[in-house]
């Protein structure tokens, strides 16, 4: 381009309409004071006190500040189309918007910075960021291509930084799992509800996080080092099932870590597993309670990867029961003659205890009383514990299935070891079933 010169430095390129000019300096500088308190209004509105808790979609200015933007420029775009031709338009609106774009772009890089700095509770508004500047662009993209490209411009900051916030997320949920100090009685923490809640607003910013999830390639959010290139907007097919799969890498890391700080903190099984149990059901109940997370999660190896927990939270509290269970385990007795009953027939308790040795029969009372001993132990440590509603009523049925089976065989074998006195045997079999009713 050949530029007219003169002591005063540079002029306009020659064959520019001077007309062209001229709009651009009276209507620039006009836009841009006319949305700078919109701008400013963007970046006090990003400033929260800690106790506010993560960012509220909507709450930031940008996206009214965003809409007038827009609406200057369609309404700039139709007055130029009327006073310029050709190539001039696309010319005029350019420079036009040098000014209120530069302040835009600078409004971006401010946000960003506070997200950066504020990324566990913040980085939901950078999803936000990138689904109102992706959109506006797209609509622009007709009236101008070159205030499109200036626009995704002034966005890859805040896309870079949402980028690597997938990574941060999982790695802060890891550290402040291995860090929380954990309830003595077996409640859940309160990191459980605050990542699932985090998981919910999530879902909110689909779009932008599939997108994002696309650029990165399914698992690389869980390296801070990964190298993928920048993205396309477009979001590709597989994205919600990508967005599945970070959903799943943060809850199980959430569980997993949460479960190895609940083997350092509690040494008991009872309590381990009620805490386990706890973080389960808040997961769970989260789930159920989102129907886009329900849906996110409803593939069959989501559900059973997540169900794997629950499995070994039971498994772990069943298993501080097994001296109650052992108590009434007799292998050594049902192996001599005449001490087993008929397949199918009546026990003859009896019969059983009349062929005993006198150390067998000893054997059984201490089995009684030990059984005796251990059960009310439990119950009491049970009802000590701090169980969700939903966990209380699951870890009861479980023991009842396990124990009242057992009990009622090892009671009608050797009920007649007591004789009717109440010496050895403190519950029938009516006595037990409700005891353990109690705990559902």
């Amino acid at each position: 381009m050949i530029w007219s010169a003169s002591a005063h430095g540079p002029q306009r390129p020659k064959g520019e309409n001077p007309a062209l000019r001229i709009y651009a300096d009276v209507r620039g500088p006009y836009i841009t004071s006319s949305l700078q308190n919109l701008a400013i209004a963007s970046l006090n509105t990003v400033k929260r006190k800690p106790t506010d808790g993560p960012y509220k979609q909507g709450t930031n200015g940008i996206g009214i500040y965003s809409n007038a933007l827009e609406a200057f420029i369609v309404t700039e775009h139709g007055i130029i189309t009327q006073v310029f031709t050709g190539d001039q338009q696309g010319l005029a609106l350019q420079a036009t918007f040098t000014s209120p774009m530069a302040e835009y772009s600078k409004t971006l890089r401010e946000l960003n910075q506070y997200i950066r700095m504020n990324l566990m509770t913040d980085c939901f508004l950078a999803f936000e960021i990138i689904e109102i500047v992706t959109a506006m662009s797209y609509r622009i993209d007709s009236k101008t291509a070159e205030l499109k490209s200036l626009l995704i411009e002034a966005l890859r900051p805040v896309r870079e930084t949402a980028k690597s916030s997938l990574s941060e997320l999982l790695e802060e949920t890891r550290r402040k799992a291995a860090t929380s100090p954990l309830p003595p009685d077996g409640g859940a923490v309160p990191l459980v509800e605050e990542v699932m809640s985090s998981l919910t607003t999530l879902t909110s910013y689909s779009g932008p996080l599939a997108s994002i999830l696309t650029s990165l390639g399914d698992g690389n959010w869980r390296s801070k080092s990964s190298t993928a290139g920048a993205a396309p907007l477009d979001v590709g097919p597989d994205s919600g099932t990508l967005f599945s799969h970070f959903i799943l890498d943060m809850i199980e890391t959430l569980m997993k870590a949460l479960e190895d700080r609940g083997k350092v903190i509690h040494r008991s099984k009872a309590t381990l597993g009620v805490f386990l149990s706890n973080v389960f059901c808040i997961v769970d109940r989260s789930i159920r309670q989102s129907p886009e997370l329900a849906r996110y999660l409803g593939a069959p190896d989501s559900i059973a990867r997540i169900d794997s927990f629950r499995k070994r939270a039971t498994s772990t509290y069943l298993d501080s029961w097994k001296e109650v269970s052992q108590a009434l385990l007799d292998v050594q007795y049902t192996s001599r003659s005449g001490a087993r009953p008929n397949s199918g027939g009546a026990v003859d308790s009896s019969a059983i205890v009349k062929n005993l040795s006198s150390k067998d029969r000893d054997a059984i009372k201490e089995k009684f009383k030990a059984f005796n001993a251990s059960f009310e132990s439990m119950v009491n440590q049970h009802k000590s514990l701090h169980m969700e509603r939903e966990v209380r009523s699951v870890l009861g049925r479980e023991l009842q299935a396990v124990l009242e089976p057992l009990y009622s065989r090892f009671y009608d074998r050797y009920v007649e070891i007591d004789k009717g006195r109440g010496k050895y045997i403190k519950y029938d079999k009516s006595n037990l079933s409700v005891q353990l009713a109690q705990l559902c």
